[in-house]
């Protein structure tokens, strides 16, 4: 199922962030399941929107899609060098940290985006966590990153243990300093997939 693009900058969207679909009846096919990390980040500073935000509000903008945002229990509000303490040590003793409320029902959605920056090589604990509580297999999992030189590093591998019949299309890495600008190249991304006209 493909959606017609609006214009960057120019989608409306709904009170809950969800782009506003033709029928706003009708639950979105597709969901866009990310984490985002906000405060300070290598070469863009002291943010307030993380990067990766940027990047599912364009994908949501475009096509429709429903979101998911894993908020984390515990804040990564932390400077850059303690955060990746903290994200290396996670990794290496599997620690899956708490995230807010449910699990969003994945039932009807048949395609599914994966977002999040790339930490120590894949996706941050924190949200490999949540989708280890999804079962994504059988669905379509289009997997994007935020990065400064990683692009997907293990992230597309690790969903492919996480969920081998699963269809995979393909994904998009952005760096992240160019993230709050790569609304066009987003568009491109999906109109290649098919995701968008």
């Amino acid at each position: 199922m493909t959606a017609a693009l609006t214009s960057c900058g120019s989608g409306s969207t709904s009170s809950d962030g969800r782009a506003a679909a033709n029928d706003s009846t009708a639950t979105p096919k597709s969901i866009v399941i990310y984490f985002f990390h906000a405060g300070e980040n290598y070469a863009v500073g002291n943010i307030t929107i993380g990067n990766t935000r940027h990047i599912a509000d364009f994908i949501i903008q475009a096509t429709g899609a429903d979101r998911w945002e894993v908020e984390p229990e515990r804040s990564y509000d932390l400077p850059l060098e303690q955060l990746t303490e903290v994200a290396l040590e996670e990794q290496e003793q599997g620690i899956y940290p708490a995230y807010k409320g449910p699990l969003p029902d994945l039932r009807y959605r048949t395609t599914i985006y994966v977002g999040g920056p790339v930490w120590w090589g894949t996706y941050p604990q924190v949200l490999l966590g949540a989708l280890r509580q999804c079962d994504l297999n059988g669905k379509t999992i289009i997997p994007f990153t935020t990065h400064e030189g990683s692009e997907f590093g293990r992230c597309v591998d690790d969903l492919n243990r996480m969920f081998p019949k699963a269809t995979f299309k393909e994904g998009l890495a952005v760096y992240g300093h160019q993230a709050a600008d790569a609304c066009d190249d987003v568009e491109k991304w999906l109109r290649k997939i098919g995701e968008a006209e």
